[in-house]
């Protein structure tokens, strides 16, 4: 008995006191904590930049066509799918001096131009804020013209991509690339370097 008028004491004396202490306001904090905006990118962007082709040998009727290193510029339009996952259109322009080889003697040599179109799927992996590794991976369709040779031709192909590309800041990234085609030509292999911009 003693026990549960000591209990009931306590338990109203606890009530007591909670009621004698009204309402509780907030207690507002000594500094003001700033709100962090993550920064996420635009959906679309777009890369400008310059290239340079590797030139290849390829046969062509009884003689073999031996492509120079040339130069040419390029321009993506791209669409970020999301989770590192994007799609690009990819504009290109090249030319090179082509040389007629015969039994390794240069007969000829004439100026090439290449207009490249590309649907390519992008996967970049961003080591840090302002560094990121990509790769892509797409369809390619190319017209190659020799005047001399009488060669109006188009291809298509695939082609393959491996690149890196840093920030600048929010809109700007500097972008490198190196690209291999399936496309047999004088063209070969291809280095870009260019700078994105975010919409």
């Amino acid at each position: 008995m003693k026990k549960l008028v000591l209990m009931t004491s306590v338990a109203s004396l606890m009530a007591l006191q909670l009621h004698a202490g009204g309402d509780i306001a907030p207690v507002e904090p000594a500094v003001e904590i700033p709100e962090v905006h993550e920064h996420t990118e635009s959906d679309f962007y777009v890369i400008v930049k310059g290239l340079r082709i590797a030139g290849d040998k390829v046969a062509h009727g009884e003689a073999v066509l031996d492509g120079d290193s040339g130069y040419g510029f390029g321009i993506d339009l791209g669409y970020r799918l999301g989770h590192g996952f994007a799609i690009e259109y990819d504009f290109s322009y090249a030319e090179n001096t082509v040389s007629e080889l015969e039994y390794g003697d240069v007969v000829a040599e004439a100026d090439a131009t290449y207009y490249t179109h590309a649907i390519d799927l992008v996967y970049t992996y961003e080591l840090t804020e302002t560094l990121g590794l990509f790769a892509k991976a797409g369809y390619e369709y190319e017209i190659e013209e020799i005047d001399e040779y009488h060669i109006d031709a188009d291809d298509n192909g695939f082609n393959y991509g491996v690149g890196m590309e840093i920030a600048v800041d929010h809109t700007y990234k500097v972008v490198a690339e190196y690209e291999h085609s399936t496309i047999d030509g004088p063209r070969g292999n291809s280095i870009f370097l260019g700078v994105m911009y975010n919409f």
